[in-house]
């Protein structure tokens, strides 16, 4: 069975490390993302965190059911990164926007981080947050209970799938990433038009766009999806 997690109460009124340090969730998902970001997924271990902190390893677990909890806990620590000193404006379109590029901005800004929770549901506070206000901007914004749904399933999963994608790339060793954007240059840009004519004409914009995220352009496609739904359902 888990171990009970103690409740923050409790956990204050303990000691603080051998260090003077005094520990708290938040520290400790402050230090695992920057382990994440030093060495990986490979490096996030409780044997590491517990030096990192210096403390028993153990004692992670009086915050935390496990390793995986603590997972859940990064992923959500994001999302309250992306939602720090946002507010509605009454503009479902701008807020939306806004709500996304902030989303994906916090997470390729810890790649590794990014790549170990994009896919999961925490059912944490930020993330709880998060979602009441993707789906209160478009029910405000008028759009039907099944139509809200609808365009936050597309919303949110685009938005953690690109952010997800572009965090693989920048995990990438700094030359696997040269290398491959070079590859738009040493031999997209270099096919012959008689046996690639569309990638030949094309490989002067391929080159310049293709080493940079396409998610504000897919963000503005479904926005623009999305508002044409709503002017046919006559909101």
């Amino acid at each position: 069975m888990p171990k009970p997690v103690v409740p923050e109460e409790k956990r204050r009124r303990r000691r603080p490390t051998r260090s003077g340090t005094v520990l708290s969730e938040r520290l400790i998902v402050e230090t695992a993302l920057r382990l994440l970001r030093e060495h990986g997924s490979a490096g996030l271990t409780a044997r590491r965190l517990g030096l990192a902190l210096d403390c028993d390893p153990s004692t992670l677990y009086r915050y935390f059911r496990g390793m995986d909890d603590l997972t859940l806990a990064i992923g959500d620590a994001l999302i309250g990164q992306a939602l720090t000193g946002w507010g509605p404006t009454g503009q479902w379109r701008a807020d939306l926007r806004t709500i996304g590029l902030r989303i994906h901005a916090a997470y390729v800004a810890h790649p590794q981080a990014a790549l170990l929770t994009a896919n999961r549901v925490t059912g944490r506070a930020h993330e709880l947050a998060a979602d009441e206000a993707v789906l209160d901007v478009l029910r405000t914004a008028g759009f039907s209970l099944e139509e809200t749904v609808r365009v936050y399933h597309a919303f949110i999963d685009q938005t953690l799938a690109f952010a997800a994608l572009d965090s693989a790339s920048l995990a990438l060793p700094t030359a696997s990433q040269r290398a491959d954007e070079d590859k738009w240059h040493s031999t997209y840009a270099r096919l012959p038009r008689a046996s690639h004519p569309r990638i030949a004409e094309a490989a002067p914009l391929l080159a310049g766009r293709m080493v940079t995220s396409a998610y504000p352009t897919a963000l503005e496609m479904l926005l623009d999806s999305a508002a044409g739904r709503l002017a046919m359902a006559g909101g």
